[in-house]
């Protein structure tokens, strides 16, 4: 599938380092409060995780930061996992929703070269082995991105499959703290990526609850406007700030003439 960005901005009036509030260091919990529509919201604390980066982790996140502030044009002076999320952030508050999965595509396919993932999908057409592949792939090389995870086993086609990927508490849902960016930054964009670069389907099941996560390799994604997950409502405590639907997928974007976001 054929991607188009649509047109962007002028950069170069957006003064950017002067919009992205630095995150609080001290900070030791997290507070996810969701506001369902027709009942009171819960107030959940929990203890924030604290990943101890190696080499390689350190190495993968600068590179797919670095993809993404490349192919939007917007710097940030952050490090390691902090300047991705910011990124992310900048993307989130600066296009619309259509615009944030095709920029997201876009910086994925600059991050991985063509000709691999060609290749990949020539040797591996989709079969039990892709699939528990893909999956023992993402538990290995991508935690530094989603967080601790492990393979899990089900039924698929009559017979039992570890093709199933189970993100115990996603990395990027809280650093980000926000429902939107987890549907348009990971969740739908990865799917359409993986499916049209490698050639096989993954649903990925986000749970806002406990910021747990399924990516289900061989299972196609349900239509937009029939996925469940997209008419969840946002985290209340929203680390960006700007205006929600309550579905979250709709941003409601109004920038003064000073460049600052109005909420």
């Amino acid at each position: 599938m054929e991607t188009t960005i649509f047109p962007t901005p002028a950069l170069s009036s957006i003064p950017i380092t002067s919009r992205w509030p630095k995150p609080n260091r001290s900070r030791r919990t997290i507070v996810s409060l969701l506001t369902p529509s027709k009942t009171e919201a819960k107030i959940t604390t929990v203890p924030k995780t604290v990943y101890k980066d190696n080499w390689y982790d350190r190495l993968a996140i600068d590179y797919l930061s670095k993809a993404v502030q490349d192919t939007v044009g917007m710097k940030n002076k952050e490090t390691g996992y902090e300047s991705l999320v910011v990124a992310a952030e900048a993307v989130f508050q600066n296009f619309d929703p259509i615009q944030q999965r095709q920029l997201v595509v876009k910086s994925l396919q600059n991050a991985i070269p063509g000709p691999f993932s060609l290749l990949i999908k020539t040797l591996m057409p989709p079969s039990k082995f892709s699939r528990e592949y893909f999956a023992a792939f993402t538990t290995i090389f991508f935690p530094w991105l989603i967080g601790p995870c492990e393979v899990k086993e089900s039924e698929f086609e009559g017979s039992k499959e570890r093709h199933i990927v189970h993100i115990k508490k996603c990395r990027f849902l809280e650093s980000s703290n926000c429902a939107g960016m987890c549907t348009n930054l990971c969740k739908i964009p990865s799917q359409e990526f993986i499916k049209n670069s490698f050639g096989i389907p993954v649903n990925m099941v986000p749970n806002f609850d406990d910021m747990s996560c399924e990516m289900i390799f061989g299972q196609d994604p349900p239509a937009l406007e029939d996925d469940p997950v997209l008419k969840q409502p946002c985290y209340k405590l929203c680390k960006v700030k700007h205006k929600h639907d309550t579905s979250c997928v709709t941003l409601v974007k109004e920038i003064r003439s000073d460049g600052t976001n109005r909420n």
